[in-house]
């Protein structure tokens, strides 16, 4: 069984979403990123860096990284309805989908959602935070043109890791209503969101999304 350090406001729950969505049995414990756990010397022992997630193989392998650990275990497991094999038609599109949104878009997320991180001066904080949306928007167009050409999915009918993983980004624009002038990422993003499997990983992320709403009212939230 796999063991997968996870937990809320986690880029993990993109690997869940791909065992579950391979029906790959795992055991999930939780770090809690807003009490800094994922800073202590219990994890950083799993993962030095201090990164969620990190899982652990069966035979006692760690792997790091959200991408890697999640093309490893489409792969490792013959998932080609998630990772297109290396001689399939598919895998150069595929491969460019997902290393886009992992290279481009997600670190335009961290500023996003880590804006204090990437500012000199306190006050620039709210302006970092909306000029990285406005790119993050940018580079979803890029998306919309594809998607609207070839979709309703990144390999046009065929379901991928790269649809996940978009829609894990996406659904934090859903929510802020701000996906109505990108009609295919919303159409792709909802294509995923309501696969049996994985609708009710979004419930959970929804319910914490307004959890953490909440919790920046009172001025808590990520470090």
């Amino acid at each position: 069984m796999y063991i997968l350090y996870g937990g809320a406001f986690t880029r993990a729950l993109i690997t869940e979403m791909v065992l579950l969505e391979s029906d790959l049995a795992y055991d999930l414990r939780e770090v809690d990123i807003l009490k800094n756990e994922h800073r202590t010397p219990e994890y950083r022992s799993v993962n030095p860096a201090g990164w969620v997630p990190a899982l652990i193989t069966p035979e006692g392998e760690t792997l790091y990284e959200t991408p890697a650990i999640n093309l490893y275990l489409a792969e490792r497991h013959g998932i080609t309805h998630l990772a297109p094999a290396i001689d399939d038609p598919d895998r150069g599109a595929f491969l460019s989908g997902l290393f886009y949104l992992t290279g481009d878009v997600e670190p335009i997320m961290k500023r996003y959602f880590y804006p204090h991180r990437f500012v000199l001066r306190e006050e620039d904080t709210p302006s970092m935070k909306q000029r990285s949306m406005e790119q993050a928007l940018e580079r979803l167009s890029i998306i919309e043109r594809r998607l609207a050409a070839d979709g309703p999915y990144h390999l046009g009918e065929r379901f991928s890791l790269v649809d996940v993983t978009m829609a894990y980004w996406a659904m934090y624009m859903e929510s802020g209503n701000l996906l109505s002038e990108l009609p295919a990422v919303r159409a792709c993003f909802k294509l995923v969101e309501n696969r049996p499997k994985l609708q009710p990983k979004f419930d959970e992320a929804e319910d914490l999304r307004v959890k953490y709403a909440k919790l920046q009212a009172k001025g808590a939230g990520l470090n």
